[in-house]
């Protein structure tokens, strides 16, 4: 089984001066999750190579186990440090696609043509897109038989709560749970900050970065159960 995971290559964090990029976590727990499963996982952002990590993410608040096991994984620090070109990527090659976010992909994934044709190809050839937190903004732009992908289906993404927690209403390009539900997504949400994940037929979308470990092995179980099939 193959996973296609997509990066944010943008550090910068709109007109603040402050970095962003990758959360961490959401790259983590997931990247794991594949790999445990024996899942041969490959990396891929905009620009290739190293993928900017969001410098808050790894604030000693933030830790978690998944991330504690990177950090003493040098073949996954390569990994991350030498990403694939999205460009040089086909759907063909792989049997899911999984977006981490952090705030990086919300400038330089949601209106990438690149990453919108190759969702759609891999939605359009039967196999299931995955999101987590900011990273269900790269939906917005997405068709499926003429309509937006997220139209008329359950969906989740980083809420306007968590973003105005964060006091980055005003910095980001549109607020995630805002676009959802104006392209007629069904938008539901846990309390700010717990895991919660949605499965709608091949869509899987996560909340935040608690989510992330879960989302994964929501897209795990269905990959399974196409295989069972």
């Amino acid at each position: 089984m193959k996973i296609l995971m997509v990066m944010t290559s943008h550090d910068r964090l709109g007109t603040t001066g402050l970095k962003t990029g990758l959360w961490l976590e959401e790259f983590s727990a997931p990247y794991y999750v594949f790999r445990d499963s024996d899942v041969h996982v490959t990396l891929a952002s905009p620009k290739g190579g190293q993928v900017p990590i969001d410098p808050k993410s790894d604030l000693p608040e933030n830790q978690t186990s998944a991330m504690a096991r990177f950090k003493q994984d040098l073949e996954a620090q390569k990994a991350l440090s030498q990403t694939s070109k999205l460009s040089e990527m086909n759907s063909k090659n792989f049997d899911a696609i999984f977006y981490p976010g952090g705030h990086g992909p919300m400038w330089d994934l949601v209106d990438n043509l690149v990453s919108i044709a190759l969702i759609e190809s891999f939605y359009n050839s039967g196999k299931p897109v995955a999101a987590v937190c900011h990273a269900p903004a790269v939906l917005h732009r997405v068709m499926y038989e003429g309509a937006p992908i997220v139209k008329g289906k359950r969906v989740t993404g980083f809420t306007n709560g968590e973003e105005e927690a964060v006091h980055l209403t005003k910095v980001v390009p549109f607020l995630v749970e805002d676009e959802l539900k104006r392209l007629g997504g069904q938008y539901e949400k846990a309390a700010d900050w717990e895991s919660f994940v949605i499965m709608d037929g091949r869509l899987i979308t996560g909340q935040n970065p608690a989510s992330s470990e879960a989302a994964a092995k929501a897209l795990m179980k269905l990959l399974q159960g196409n295989q069972a099939t």
